[in-house]
């Protein structure tokens, strides 16, 4: 299974970079974890949101392939559980799907991004920072993992 971390921005501060790269590292080969930034569109010369989001969905459509599964993630999406949230990794992943975990860019995401989404999932009913979002999410598919696995990292 591939794992990505489609992220709409760039420019992060150091911490956000370093921290989404231990988690990242932490995940097992299997799964080909890799984060990938999308550019993220100005919103100049009179483009409205929608313009924006448009423009940010066709360049996350063509970094992700046809047959893979997009997570969008989104604070009115489904809340989960760590538990949840590696349960159903683990039903994904036996399905030999591979998944792509979308943030979107400062005006949210394209309606067709989220219709064409497998799973909406909210990390928080807050709106929460780009940079945040991405080391929780990462985080997030570590502790899962670990679930998974068996492994000490998370404690109930």
């Amino acid at each position: 299974m591939k794992v990505s971390l489609l992220t709409v921005g760039h420019k992060q501060p150091a911490w956000v970079s370093s921290a989404c790269d231990e988690y990242l590292k932490r995940l097992p080969r299997e799964w080909q974890a890799r984060l990938v930034e999308i550019k993220p569109e100005k919103r100049d010369g009179g483009r409205t949101a929608a313009q924006v989001q448009a423009i940010e969905a066709e360049r996350i459509s063509q970094a992700v392939a046809p047959q893979t599964a997009i997570v969008v993630l989104d604070e009115r999406g489904k809340p989960f559980t760590s538990h949840d949230l590696a349960n159903w990794l683990a039903k994904t992943e036996q399905e030999g799907v591979d998944l792509a975990f979308v943030i979107g860019g400062a005006d949210g995401l394209d309606p067709a991004i989220k219709q064409r989404a497998k799973l909406m999932l909210a990390l928080s009913p807050m709106t929460l920072p780009h940079g945040m979002a991405r080391v929780m999410l990462a985080e997030q598919l570590y502790r899962a993992w670990s679930i998974n696995a068996g492994h000490p990292y998370h404690r109930d």
